[in-house]
């Protein structure tokens, strides 16, 4: 998989943008491992107040549970990067936002923080529609710190797409 630049995330959230304004769809991220990069995208673009909402970056145990209502026994059991957790994180960032479109992600961007069963790289990323079920899936990706949230961010943009449309 060639490496994301620039160009190709300012490219989709350009068309995301068209389309969430086409559609009358706002959007929402709830970010960890990319600390907002996802909401820097998106409101990198001229216009974006007509149709992004907000960004809620929560990165610490604590912060997803306030921001974004996680239930502690899921991250008790599951973990911070688990299904579970950011299909919770997707849905609290519907009910924390007035968005019609969401997309959470969490994961181990590295280069520390891996393990056996969650090596460095692993992503879950979920994607939502208001009053819809959400959608997540996980991704290994590889390279170093940059690359894994680089091509996070791509991903969390084109799955918007597919949702918006």
């Amino acid at each position: 998989m060639t490496l994301p630049s620039d160009a190709d995330l300012q490219g989709l959230a350009e068309r995301l943008g068209e389309l969430a304004l086409a559609q009358h769809h706002s959007i929402v991220t709830a970010e960890s491992c990319t600390g907002g990069w996802i909401g820097k995208a998106l409101t990198d673009i001229v216009g974006s107040s007509g149709w992004f909402d907000c960004s809620l970056v929560a990165y610490s145990y604590e912060a997803k549970q306030a921001l974004l209502g996680v239930n502690p026994h899921t991250l008790e059991q599951h973990g911070a990067v688990s299904r579970e957790t950011v299909v919770e994180m997707v849905s609290g960032a519907l009910v924390h936002s007035g968005a019609t479109l969401a997309v959470a992600v969490t994961g181990i961007a590295g280069p520390g923080g891996g393990t056996s069963d969650k090596p460095v790289g692993t992503v879950w990323i979920a994607w939502k529609r208001r009053g819809g079920y959400p959608n997540a899936e996980v991704f290994q990706f590889e390279g170093d710190r940059d690359a894994v949230r680089r091509r996070t961010v791509a991903t969390a943009l084109e799955g918007l797409l597919t949702l918006a449309r």
